[in-house]
C-alpha cells in the first residue's frame, strides 16, 4: 500500500500558525505575554524536544561521552550541563555514517511513516559544505519565523520582493522563498547570486517588474545599487526600493540605506541549521528574540561560559520546534553577539541582542586586541570616497607576530596623505596599526567575490591555508 504521508499531511499549517504567530497575531501575543509565560513555554518544548534527541545516536554518543544520564535534563535550568556541539561534529558524523550522518532520527520513524525530509547544504565558504535536514515541521516553522521579521518591519502585500539569496544546494534562497510565498501575499523574484542572474540582468529585472523590497546580504545589495548607477539608472527612483531586509553584519547601514534612495534597512540573523533567530522590529534597537522557538545562550568564547548580558560571545542555539528531523540542541553558531541592556522601546516581551559581530572562528588577534575583519566596512563608513567594498590580508611574520593589511576600494584619486588618514581611523577604531592599501571602484570584485558567493570574501588568511 502506497504511504499518504506528504510534506502537506506530516504538517498541520495551520496548528503551526497558531503555534508559531505572525503579523497582528504575534505582536497581540507577544505583547500581553508576561516572562514567566514565555518560559513556561519554552519549558514544555524543551522537554519534548530531549525527549526526542536522546532516541538519537548522534546525542546518545555526545552526551554519553560526559557520563549524561536522561534523568540528569529535566529543564533548561539543566541545559548548561549539556556539551555544545558545530559544525565540526556534523561532519565527523556524515564521514562516520554517509551520506547523511546519524543526527537526524530519520530511522525513528516506522516503515513508511517517515515524513518528507528537505536536504540542503551550508555554503561551504569555510571548508567543505554541511548537509542540513529538515522535517515538514521545523522547515515551515523556520519559513514562519522569517515571515515573522519581514512583516514585522512592513512587508505588505503589494511588494514585489527582490532576493539575492542563492538558490542552488544552499538553504538561504529556497527558504526565504517558501516564507514570502507561503505565509505573506508578496510577489517573490528569486534572483539568487550574480552567478545564478547576472548582476546587470538583476537591476534591469528590478527596474521591469517594479521590485519594491531587496532581501539578501547587505554587501551585495549595496553592490547592485553601484551597478544601477554604472547602467544610468537611479536607485530608489527609477527602482522604487522602499525596504532592504537582510543580514547587516557590521556594515554601514546609513551607506546602503543612501545607496537606494534612503530605503529602510533592516537586520536580522539566523544560520543555515536553525533558520531565523533574531531580527529587528520597526524601531531597529537590536534584534528581537524568537525566544518561542529558539533558547538563545551567548557563552564566553574561551571558556564556555554565560556572558553577563552587555558582553560579547558565541552565539550557542537550541531550536525548540526542531523535534522532528535534526534535533538542534547547544549548536555553537560561532557567531559573536551580545544582550542588550538598555530598555525595550517596544512592549514586545522578546530580549534583545546586538547585531552580528564577526565570527569567533575568524577573528584575529593583533597585539591583544582582538579584530573582527567583518567591521571595517562600519568603521570607515563616514569616508565619502569609500565605496564600502574593501578586503584584510593577515599575515604571520618570522617572529609569529601577525599583521594586517586592509585594502580599501576608494573613487578618486588616493595618495598618501588619503593613506594616512585611513591609517589613523583605523589605529583609533582597532586600537592597533594597520597597514592600509587601496583600489579603485571594482577593482576588489575578483578577490572578494561579491559576485559569486552568499558571503564575500572579507579575510585573506595566509597565516594558514584558506580564505575565509
Amino acid at each position: 500500500m502506497t504511504s499518504t504521508v506528504n510534506y502537506f499531511t506530516a504538517a498541520d499549517m495551520l496548528a503551526l500558525a497558531a503555534d508559531y504567530p505572525i503579523g497582528p497575531a504575534f505582536l497581540a501575543r507577544f505583547t500581553v505575554m508576561s516572562r514567566d509565560e514565555l518560559r513556561a513555554l519554552q519549558e514544555a518544548r524543551f522537554r519534548t524536544l530531549v525527549a526526542r534527541a536522546w532516541q538519537i545516536p548522534f546525542y546518545q554518543r555526545h552526551w554519553g561521552a560526559k557520563g549524561i544520564e536522561p534523568c540528569d535534563i529535566v529543564g533548561l535550568s539543566d541545559i548548561d550541563k549539556l556539551p555544545p556541539f558545530d559544525k565540526s561534529d556534523i561532519m565527523a558524523s556524515i564521514e562516520a555514517h554517509p551520506p547523511f550522518g546519524d543526527f537526524h532520527g530519520m530511522a525513528l520513524y516506522p516503515p513508511g511513516e517517515r515524513p518528507p525530509v528537505v536536504v540542503h547544504t551550508t555554503s561551504g565558504t569555510t571548508g567543505k559544505p554541511q548537509v542540513l535536514l529538515y522535517g515538514p515541521k521545523s522547515r515551515e516553522v523556520q519559513n514562519l519565523l522569517i515571515a515573522r521579521f519581514y512583516l514585522l518591519q512592513g512587508l505588505r502585500s503589494d511588494d514585489i520582493v527582490h532576493s539575492v539569496y542563492g538558490h542552488g544546494m544552499v538553504n538561504g534562497g529556497h527558504y526565504l522563498r517558501e516564507a514570502v510565498v507561503h505565509w505573506t501575499n508578496a510577489i517573490f523574484l528569486p534572483a539568487g547570486t550574480g552567478v545564478e542572474t547576472r548582476s546587470v540582468q538583476q537591476v534591469a529585472m528590478m527596474q521591469d517588474f517594479g521590485a519594491t523590497v531587496i532581501v539578501g546580504f547587505a554587501d551585495y545589495i549595496k553592490y547592485l545599487a553601484d551597478v544601477a548607477r554604472e547602467q544610468g539608472l537611479e536607485p530608489g527612483r527609477d527602482i522604487p526600493i522602499r525596504m532592504i531586509s537582510g543580514h547587516m553584519g557590521r556594515e554601514a547601514v546609513e551607506m546602503l540605506s543612501e545607496s537606494w534612495g534612503g530605503a529602510a534597512v533592516f537586520d536580522w540573523y539566523g544560520v543555515g541549521d536553525t533558520g531565523a533567530i533574531a531580527g529587528q522590529g520597526p524601531d531597529r534597537q537590536g534584534l528581537y528574540v524568537n525566544e518561542d522557538a529558539q533558547y538563545l545562550e551567548i557563552c564566553d568564547i574561551e571558556t564556555g561560559a554565560p556572558v553577563e548580558d552587555g558582553q560579547p560571545g558565541d552565539m550557542i542555539n537550541t531550536c525548540l520546534f526542531k523535534d522532528d528531523i535534526y534535533p538542534i540542541i547547544r549548536f555553537n553558531t560561532h557567531d559573536v553577539s551580545a544582550f542588550r541592556t538598555d530598555p525595550a522601546p517596544s512592549e514586545l516581551v522578546l530580549r534583545r541582542i546586538e547585531g552580528f559581530l564577526g565570527r569567533s572562528d575568524n577573528m584575529i588577534k593583533l597585539r591583544g586586541i582582538n579584530f573582527f575583519p567583518q567591521a571595517v566596512g562600519g568603521m570607515l563608513a563616514e569616508r565619502p570616497e569609500f565605496t564600502g567594498e574593501f578586503i584584510c590580508r593577515a599575515t604571520r611574520d618570522a617572529r609569529g607576530r601577525d599583521e594586517m593589511t586592509v585594502t580599501v576600494e576608494v573613487r578618486g584619486a588616493a595618495d598618501t596623505a588619503l593613506e594616512e588618514t585611513y591609517r589613523a581611523l583605523l589605529r583609533r577604531k582597532i586600537g592597533v596599526e594597520v597597514d592600509v592599501a587601496f583600489a579603485p571602484p571594482g577593482g576588489l570584485v575578483a578577490q572578494t567575490q561579491i559576485e559569486a558567493r552568499q558571503k564575500p570574501v572579507r579575510l585573506l588568511d595566509e597565516r594558514f591555508e584558506d580564505p575565509i
